[in-house]
């Protein structure tokens, strides 16, 4: 009985974490807008940016339930990092820079998992706030490293592998993000659709029952709470590489939220829903700003709660309504003439 539900699930899981063609086209319509709009290269390269560190809440809000109002603090980690690296010239290649970038954020993520799994959801959002916060402070206090309020000084990132170099318009940031971006997002896959990510999910739905049928959930959620550092560290790190800054910003309160309405938009528990939300809301945010810049805020709020009045289900199949209807006459006409020509003579 036990071994044919294990089948069970692992056939399921397996068939879930097949490819579908709407992911192939979603990456070919990406790389489509990168060579289509090459002016544009720079707001583009914020949105890759954008969802990587945004998938990188979704692997612990979506699928582990962890809240987090302090996810800028492995972003700031890596951001200055990478910034340090290569003022200092200690690492000049850039891919090496990020990974190290990212490694430092994991080791601050897996230092303070231990805090954050300990509460519940309200002590989990203080913890992760007050982290950030302290993150923050530590920077401003040792100003002589980090250069403080007026941020680093004399980031000179050198060619990537040394043959691409960063060019003002952006073209080189954007697929070097793009490439980025796909490596982790299918590492993340591979992650979301394991064993390990099955279990993240039942520790997400009922904790007690999973740990009842022996998951061991503090354990996991560490694991994951370190993976998800390290991509936000990695988002980070493409932040200085691809703009030459790194200032207190990068631990601001707003960064950490920006990423919460980013999942409300795209919605959580899913891997694209970080990416859409991410795109979504930076093109929102271009467009409100250049139409009113200065009550930008209050249409994206406008926004934020008639996702939540009228849900993203429905606003989904309002906005298809009319390619559906589109779709059923054809198939409609499709079907009229071929039954009138099988009646023909």
């Amino acid at each position: 009985m036990t071994t044919n539900a294990q089948t069970d699930v692992g056939f399921h899981a397996k068939q879930h974490g097949r490819w579908h063609w709407s992911e192939f086209a979603f990456w070919i319509v990406v790389l489509a807008v990168g060579l289509a709009f090459p002016s544009r290269y720079l707001i583009m390269t914020e949105i890759l940016r954008l969802a990587l560190f945004a998938m990188s809440l979704d692997l612990i809000l979506g699928y582990a339930g962890i809240v987090s109002l302090g996810h800028a603090a492995f972003f700031g980690v890596g951001a200055y990092c990478a910034g340090l690296l290569s003022v200092h010239g200690i690492i000049n290649e850039p891919v090496l820079a990020l990974i190290v970038g990212g490694l430092a954020a994991m080791v601050l993520g897996f230092a303070t998992s231990f805090l954050v799994i300990r509460g519940v959801d309200l002590t989990r959002l203080m913890v992760t706030l007050g982290i950030a916060l302290l993150m923050e402070a530590l920077a401003e206090r040792f100003s002589n490293i980090t250069g403080g309020t007026d941020g680093l000084q004399g980031i000179d990132i050198q060619p990537i592998f040394g043959v691409f170099a960063f060019d003002m318009f952006g073209r080189t940031g954007f697929f070097y993000s793009l490439a980025v971006l796909f490596v982790l997002f299918l590492l993340a896959r591979t992650i979301v659709h394991s064993p390990f990510g099955l279990s993240l999910r039942a520790i997400k739905n009922n904790p007690l029952r999973a740990a009842a049928v022996g998951i061991p959930v503090n354990k996991r959620l560490i694991a994951i709470y370190t993976v998800a550092a390290f991509y936000a560290g990695i988002a980070g790190a493409l932040f200085t590489q691809t703009t030459a800054l790194a200032s207190l910003d990068v631990f601001s309160f707003e960064r950490s939220a920006d990423l919460v309405l980013m999942l409300v938009i795209g919605g959580s528990g899913y891997l694209y829903g970080g990416l859409i939300g991410a795109a979504v809301f930076r093109m929102l945010q271009e467009l409100f700003q250049w139409i009113t810049p200065q009550y930008w805020m209050f249409w994206i709020g406008l926004v934020l709660v008639v996702i939540v009045l009228v849900g993203r289900h429905r606003i989904h199949a309002y906005a298809l309504w009319l390619p559906n209807l589109i779709l059923k006459q054809i198939a409609g006409r499709k079907a009229a003439v071929a039954l009138t020509d099988n009646e023909a003579p």
